[in-house]
């Protein structure tokens, strides 16, 4: 599957003129909105089947800064799913070189939108299909 690309802007640097931290996970966000598209499954259509999928952990491990203009790739592939709870792993990395920036994972359950803990393969049996499908094909490396 392709990669997200992001190029990194001005206002996501800091003083020392680098990406300032916070920014890696706003970038695993955007990637996990295009990851979720390109299986055929965006957001918006996942919400109109009364399902949300609150984050319930993020974290992230900087092997070294990106800065500004910088384009960077991120890899997103799932890392573990049991039709309750999803696992997704991100690695990023700078385009022109291929030099791994960061590594970072997410967690995300999923719940009616009254707030109910669901499982996918009775609320949405199509979505939990394509991402079983999707873990069977992942590539994660410290999985």
């Amino acid at each position: 599957m392709q990669d997200y690309e992001h190029q990194a802007q001005y206002y996501e640097t800091d003083q020392m003129g680098i990406i300032h931290h916070s920014n890696y996970i706003r970038w695993m966000e955007e990637a996990r909105m295009d990851y979720l598209s390109r299986i055929g499954f965006p957001m918006e259509t996942i919400e109109s089947a009364g399902i949300v999928s609150p984050v319930v952990s993020v974290g992230c491990h900087y092997k070294k800064p990106c800065r500004l203009n910088e384009r960077i790739l991120i890899h997103v592939d799932i890392q573990s799913y049991n039709g309750v709870k999803l696992v997704l792993c991100y690695r990023m990395f700078e385009k022109g070189t291929g030099e791994l920036r960061a590594e970072g994972e997410s967690s995300h359950c999923f719940t009616t939108s009254e707030g109910r803990i669901c499982s996918l393969k009775k609320a949405y049996p199509q979505l939990h299909a394509r991402l079983m499908e999707e873990l069977d094909s992942a590539d994660v490396p410290w999985a």
